[in-house]
């Protein structure tokens, strides 16, 4: 498997760590390469990844040693693909970045130290023990807190890259339920007590190897206190005194896109 050939037919998904090689089109737009457009100096002797999307297509991944340049090619970050390639090269490029995470993550076994074998397209083992490694995801929720029909809840945490505002959000711990998640998430960074907590929708986050599980629920007691070393300023902004809202790619901003226009 690990000498496995590029098919010249199938979108191919090159990373630079984090920047996905694409193909330049017109007017700042991009879009993945197929594998026999990528010159095969680039690729020659890279081990390559099968990732079957949910869609049922397939394309496939490789991590490359250096950022190539080349007339017609260039280097964005995942992150900043969004807003140059089409949806669903967006997608396919985030599932192979996981995949190829999992790879850099998963080279021995973590029971007791011996060099992984890889078997199939999303499983290792290891050849001394059998413990068998597939790629995980790491859950995560994030919630829209409404307060009356016109106040929602928003933070700027200290990680985010940028001046925008955000919505509470955090990871789940063992034995919780995803509702329970959302409440403790709450109640640990900004003090407040919520009721009414209901599913909105999930989105693959691949920073690097992500899910996130979006939430409405309503404000039901309490005074902001927030967790100084996760937030470093929150309140409850009016629908027409927003503050800078987070990029479109992401479900916090669908969330508020969504409440905006009433729909929950």
């Amino acid at each position: 498997m690990n000498n496995r050939q590029i098919d010249a037919q199938l979108s191919l998904c090159a990373f630079y760590g984090d920047k996905l090689l694409l193909k330049e089109e017109a007017e700042g737009k991009c879009r993945l390469p197929q594998g026999g457009e990528v010159p095969a100096a680039w690729t020659a002797g890279k081990k390559v990844h099968r990732v079957l999307l949910p869609t049922g297509d397939t394309v496939q991944a490789l991590a490359l040693d250096e950022a190539c340049a080349a007339e017609g090619w260039t280097f964005i970050g995942l992150r900043a693909s969004f807003d140059h390639i089409g949806l669903a090269d967006y997608r396919a490029a985030g599932k192979a970045y996981q995949i190829l995470y999992w790879d850099a993550h998963s080279r021995f076994c973590p029971a007791c130290g011996t060099q992984t074998e890889q078997h199939t397209d999303i499983m290792k083992r290891c050849p001394h023990c059998g413990f068998e490694l597939y790629p995980q995801v790491s859950t995560a929720i994030i919630v829209l807190v409404r307060r009356g029909d016109d106040e929602i809840l928003m933070v700027h945490a200290r990680n985010f890259r940028g001046t925008f505002y955000g919505l509470v959000a955090g990871f789940v711990e063992a034995g919780e339920t995803l509702e329970q998640c959302v409440a403790r998430e709450v109640r640990e960074e900004t003090g407040l007590e919520i009721t009414n907590i209901r599913y909105f929708d999930s989105q693959p986050w691949p920073y690097p190897s992500g899910l996130m599980v979006g939430f409405t629920a309503d404000y039901a007691g309490g005074t902001i206190k927030l967790q100084s070393d996760e937030l470093s300023s929150g309140a409850f902004y009016h629908r027409d005194h927003l503050p800078e809202l987070p990029q479109k790619l992401s479900i916090a901003r669908r969330l508020i896109e969504a409440w905006k226009r009433r729909e929950v």
